[in-house]
């Protein structure tokens, strides 16, 4: 198959390339709107790669590739954790993020202090090796609250609402329609018609030495400022407040509650029609069987 990009580099003075846009990307039988354009400045240049299958799966050498890959995510060309990542944060600059574009790290003072001193109309967003989804890719049928919680790599499915304190980092996103009002870490996938409410996380793998890659199902429910280090299956539902990790200690009773089991939660990871829950008197973690299932509220989430 080939995969086909042709984007703008902008640089810095001293000829660093900063970050790429690519408006033109085919894959294979699907493509982005073509765009004519043409450089105006000494520190743009024009980026084109030709790629097959088999560059997807190799590791990041160039900035160009980090950026071209990133977009393909963003446009949904391709799903997380389908390609190779491998080298991203290595050929990532850290980057001032600005609304006059992205500035060199070793420049950013001169050119803050030369808008004091005149027009005072540079303003600097973040300092950062990502920069924001919005200022590459509009998903259509989304709703973001801020813009600057989203980063480029993420991937966004019609329908989804993504409320202020929401996050979503790259490599991650919504497979649905979902309302996120916590966060979406890296590597992290979320299923349809799935809620994360306010002050909730998903466990990454980019720290902390966790290998394994999290999903979350279709018609689940985080509950407000609950969190999770392992997958769970459709139909699941976590308490507000309930924080589970692999080795958290799991009870399940049988139907007369009576006999009772004890599990890792790790073994537990990706089941469906769990009710995880904490006994207020024992203080117990609970696992039930789920009888509530998580509804959004479809007027939220046309987004048309």
């Amino acid at each position: 198959m080939k995969i086909y990009g042709e984007g703008i580099a902008n640089m810095s003075e001293t000829g660093q390339i900063l970050d790429v846009y690519f408006p033109n990307i085919e894959f294979g039988d699907k493509k982005t709107e073509s765009h004519t354009f043409k450089i105006n400045s000494d520190t743009q240049e024009i980026i084109k790669l030709i790629w097959s299958n088999d560059d997807l799966d190799k590791p990041i050498s160039e900035i160009s590739e980090a950026y071209f890959k990133l977009q393909l995510i963003s446009h949904k060309f391709v799903l997380p954790n389908t390609i190779n990542l491998d080298g991203l944060f290595e050929c990532l600059p850290n980057v001032a993020w600005t609304n006059k574009g992205p500035v060199s790290i070793d420049e950013i003072d001169m050119k803050l202090n030369k808008s004091k001193l005149g027009k005072n109309d540079l303003f600097i967003r973040s300092l950062d090796k990502f920069p924001c989804l919005t200022d590459y890719v509009i998903p259509k049928k989304v709703r973001i609250a801020d813009a600057s919680r989203v980063r480029l790599g993420a991937y966004l499915s019609e329908g989804t609402t993504i409320m202020h304190e929401g996050f979503v980092n790259f490599n991650a996103g919504t497979l649905g329609k979902a309302m996120i009002e916590g966060r979406i870490s890296a590597g992290v996938i979320v299923g349809d018609n799935s809620d994360l409410g306010g002050g909730s996380s998903t466990m990454g793998t980019l720290s902390g030495g966790n290998n394994t890659k999290i999903s979350i199902g279709k018609n689940c429910l985080l509950g407000a400022n609950s969190g999770i280090g392992i997958s769970i299956g459709d139909d699941c539902t976590v308490e507000a407040g309930l924080y589970i990790t692999a080795g958290t200690k799991v009870s399940i009773y049988d139907e007369d509650n009576q006999k009772e089991v004890i599990f890792k939660a790790r073994e537990l990871s990706g089941k469906s029609n769990l009710l995880f829950m904490r006994d207020s008197i024992s203080g117990k973690v609970i696992a039930k069987i789920n009888k509530s299932k998580s509804s959004l509220n479809k007027i939220l989430h046309k987004n048309d």
